[in-house]
């Protein structure tokens, strides 16, 4: 018997959605759009924060410029589905319940989970007390503080990978007066093709970003981060964007993870011991021709409307597809005036096609504004679904009849 205030316990079929990052947003407001005239289906949304986090454009927030206030809940307005804020602390898969921090409970039929990953600050010591991170607005907004406040110094950005470049780009571009240090393990856009990489690194060499490939940061301390060998490395403001991490809910709930954490999926989004649970974006382990998904908007956001699409389906007795998706492009900012785009095989390998300087800025902007206005059209029009990459051409995800 749970305790505390209940929620949701009428009869309807309760469909419950963890998380309204890219992937959630879009199993919500397609899901919502589906459904709302049919009787005896119940939408919730359960996020920490109302005001949807551009996770695309947080390394902008984070040099203290101001991004457009997202609502989740007006985004909701007129869906038919609800929007439940707090945070979520326990999940019990065989009562079909969720616990929320005030000790409310949610009860499911349906449940989507879509809580996904955070920067990894467990792995290396000292990350978690001395580092900053990207993980919210609210911490973007921080380290954006002290760096306005810091008026001279070194700025390490540890990890080389897409968020570490971009990080340091815009910190060395809007604050010139400090010195940036990108340290990692591979050169920046080592999966890129030669003629990108180098406009990359040209493009950091330009901005007077130090950048220092094949190393290994194993500890944080305050005022220094140590290298592998004993190297340190002097830091006024270290921020941290070396390698992701997901809740371990699932894992503590029963649910089938992979070694990361990630709910394993069968063919249509659902947990391979749970078939009651879908999960979406990085929280779930996809498994495609190529291999396994990696986290990105590009994949989280078509997992999220084939979730809804799939539950939809299931609501009328009809028969589940499978989930099919190929990666398209690796867009990549240096500033605000300067970019890469690597377009990409299915498989995310790199295609001789890119794009690099102002077009490719303008492509990358263009493709970090499209979630919200893309929602939107969910919500006004759910059957036409929505365009997505897919194998060097953009597809329509929809509900095939």
């Amino acid at each position: 018997m749970s305790t505390g205030h209940e929620v949701g316990t009428a009869t309807a079929h309760r469909v419950v959605i963890l998380g309204a990052g890219y992937a959630g947003m879009a199993t919500a407001i397609q899901l919502a759009a589906r459904v709302r005239r049919r009787e005896g289906v119940r939408v919730t949304l359960v996020n920490a924060q109302e005001r949807f986090t551009e996770r695309l454009r947080l390394h902008m927030t984070a040099t203290g410029q101001r991004l457009a206030e997202m609502s989740i809940p007006e985004l909701l307005d007129g869906t038919g589905a609800q929007f439940v804020r707090g945070w979520v602390t326990a999940l019990d898969a065989d009562a079909k319940t969720v616990r929320l921090d005030d000790d409310r409970v949610l009860h499911y039929d349906t449940l989507v989970y879509g809580l996904g990953g955070v920067a990894d600050t467990e792995s290396v010591p000292g990350v978690g007390d001395h580092a900053y991170t990207l993980n919210s607005v609210q911490d973007a907004e921080v380290l954006a503080d002290s760096l306005a406040r810091l008026g001279s110094g070194t700025v390490v950005v540890g990890g080389s990978g897409l968020t570490g470049v971009e990080s340091a780009a815009e910190i060395a571009e809007r604050h010139p007066e400090l010195t940036v240090v990108l340290l990692g393990r591979q050169e920046p856009g080592s999966t890129m093709i030669p003629k990108v990489r180098a406009h990359l690194r040209s493009a950091l060499d330009r901005l007077g970003v130090r950048v220092r490939s094949g190393v290994e940061v194993v500890k944080v301390l305050a005022g220094s981060v140590e290298l592998a060998g004993g190297e340190t490395v002097a830091a006024d403001v270290v921020l941290w964007t070396s390698g992701t991490r997901v809740s371990p809910l699932a894992a503590a709930a029963g649910l089938t993870v992979d070694g990361r954490g990630r709910v394993v999926t069968d063919p249509a989004l659902r947990s391979v011991s749970h078939p009651d649970v879908y999960a979406v974006g990085d929280a779930a382990a996809i498994r495609q021709r190529y291999g396994v998904m990696h986290g990105t908007c590009q994949g989280g956001m078509p997992s999220g409307v084939h979730a809804a699409v799939t539950i939809a389906r299931a609501l009328e007795g009809r028969k589940a597809e499978p989930f099919r998706f190929g990666y398209y492009h690796t867009p990549v900012s240096l500033g605000r005036h300067d970019a890469v785009v690597q377009f990409t095989h299915p498989d995310d390998s790199p295609r001789r096609l890119y794009l690099t300087g102002r077009r490719a800025a303008w492509y990358k902007e263009t493709v970090t504004a499209s979630p919200w206005p893309t929602y939107g059209r969910m919500k006004r029009m759910p059957s036409a679904g929505a365009f997505w990459p897919r194998g060097g051409r953009f597809t329509r995800v929809r509900d095939a009849r």
